[in-house]
Formats: structure tokens, C-alpha cells, sequence
């Protein structure tokens, strides 16, 4: 198996981990471990009652995941990854600051995971329609870079505009950007604005279909060379084991962000951890 093939953990928000000291423990767990990275996924609202494609039940606990990120900067040396933040559910300068002030209170640990959003109860809800998703996605995303970075920030677009103003603390370093999804939109936006690309609850067939889309997009759109080389992260379906891990690490991939059974408790999730570093990441 290659060396590079990193891994994270997953819903380090939610279920058991929406308990701190639960969250707490498994990232303590999760560094000794072996693990990178922790990983928080995002839902504001859940819809009530579940329809599809909601992947929670509407009483399942999961927390802000800027918020639970932010207390776990302090329980480990870990990367912090959102996986992913729905970003057109959100005001652009208002999460730009709270992702410098996460990016500050961490030394530089953040890897902001955005995507466009799915599920339509969830984003009605808010008061985003379906249809504006996709636009949205890419003007925060540009509104947000303006602030952290140009001398004098200033953006004017459809559904965000300002100038005349300033926010710091700025991020020291460029703050890492994953675009999560699986579309033809998702691989495009992925190409011209991410650092990374994340897919999530993928086998190997759908993770290599999801690369070729990569590939195709690449082909069609200008990347900016800043970017660099697209990092590639995905959750499998299912735990992987060594083999399963190195197919993957084959097609492309660089880390394996792995979710625990979301009715594990805190026992449970402990012996999930050090299962994975002693089986699959060998570092425990």
C-alpha cells in the first residue's frame, strides 16, 4: 500500500461524538491512532419527518461543525476538515471570519470542505431555492477569497456584493478548499476553486467513475496553477481493509476518511479507532 494514502475519521459532531467528552476522547484516540484528520459533516435542520435522500433521522444529534471543530483544535494536533460545510445555506463574510478565527485558534490546521447542498427541505428551510444552489456555491466561494485575501476586498455579485470594508484577523496561510460532490458541477468546481476534492460513501467503481469526471473536467476548464495538484479524499461505503485500501490508493486516491456505524457509543467508537490503528493504519 502506497505510503502517501493518509487517513481521517468522520462525524466527529455527531451521534455519540455530539458529547464532548466523547468527541474528545475518540480524537485523543484518533491521533495516537494514526489518523491525519478529523472530519465533521454539516445539516442545520433535518426534515421532519425523513424523507429521502435525508441521511439522518430527524432527532439525530449532530453539531455545528465549526463549533465542535474549534473545541477539538484543543484536544489534539490533528487536521480540522468540515465534510463538508453546505456553503449556500450560509453568509459568505460571516463564515469567512469564523473560518480565519478557526484557522488562527489552530495554527493553520483548518481544511474548509464545502458543497453545494441536496437536500431540499433542509435548504427551503433556510431559504435558499434548490435552483440557486449551484450559483451561490461559486460566488461565496469567491466573495470569501476576496476578503481573506485582496488588499482592499471587494465583490460584487448576484447573491453577494460588498466593499469598503476590511476583516482581520486574515488567515496567516491560504486556507485549504475541498469541494464536496459527485456531480459534473461538483468536478468543475473542484478543478477551477478546490485544493481537494472529497466524495463521500463511494465504492471503488463509483470512486473511479467520480476521478474519470475529474479527469473530464480537468480537461475542459483552466485550473490555476496556484491550486496545485488536486488532493483526493473519500469515505468508503463500507471500513475498508488493507487490500480494500490499497485498490483505492490505486485508482488515486489520497486519503481514506473512514465513518464509524453512527449507533456506536462511546465503548464502540473507542474499539472502532483502535481497530483501524492496528489494522489498517498500523501505527497504534
Amino acid at each position: 500500500m502506497p505510503d502517501a494514502l493518509r487517513y481521517g475519521l468522520f462525524s466527529i459532531n455527531a451521534y455519540a461524538c455530539s458529547h464532548p467528552a466523547t468527541s474528545a476522547r475518540v480524537a485523543r484516540l484518533a491521533e495516537s491512532a494514526g489518523f491525519d484528520s478529523l472530519w465533521a459533516g454539516e445539516h442545520v435542520v433535518l426534515p421532519d419527518p425523513r424523507v429521502p435522500p435525508s441521511p439522518m433521522d430527524p432527532d439525530g444529534p449532530i453539531l455545528d461543525p465549526l463549533v465542535a471543530l474549534s473545541f477539538l483544535a484543543a484536544q489534539t494536533n490533528l487536521l480540522l476538515g468540515t465534510g463538508i460545510v453546505i456553503l449556500p445555506q450560509r453568509n459568505p463574510l460571516v463564515l469567512a471570519k469564523q473560518v480565519a478565527s478557526l484557522a488562527a485558534l489552530s495554527g493553520g490546521r483548518l481544511i474548509l470542505g464545502i458543497g453545494a447542498g441536496y437536500l431540499e427541505p433542509e435548504l427551503t428551510a433556510i431559504g435558499v431555492p434548490m435552483s440557486e444552489r449551484g450559483g451561490r456555491t461559486d460566488e461565496y466561494l469567491a466573495a470569501m477569497r476576496a476578503i481573506w485575501y485582496e488588499e482592499r476586498p471587494a465583490y460584487h455579485g448576484r447573491f453577494a456584493s460588498f466593499s469598503g470594508v476590511q476583516a482581520y484577523p486574515r488567515p496567516a496561510a491560504t486556507v485549504p478548499i475541498v469541494v464536496g460532490g459527485h456531480t459534473a458541477a461538483a468536478h468543475r468546481r473542484a478543478v477551477e476553486q478546490g485544493h481537494g476534492w472529497y466524495g463521500y460513501g463511494l465504492d471503488e467503481a463509483a470512486t473511479a467513475a467520480n476521478l474519470e469526471g475529474l479527469r473530464e473536467a480537468a480537461a475542459r476548464h483552466e485550473r490555476p496553477a496556484d491550486l496545485g495538484d488536486l488532493e483526493i479524499s473519500v469515505t468508503p461505503r463500507r471500513t475498508p481493509d488493507r487490500d480494500a485500501a490499497a485498490r483505492y490508493a490505486e485508482l488515486g486516491v489520497h486519503r481514506l476518511i473512514l465513518n464509524p456505524r453512527w449507533d456506536l457509543d462511546e465503548d464502540g467508537l473507542v474499539a472502532y479507532v483502535t481497530r483501524m490503528g492496528e489494522t489498517l493504519i498500523g501505527r497504534a
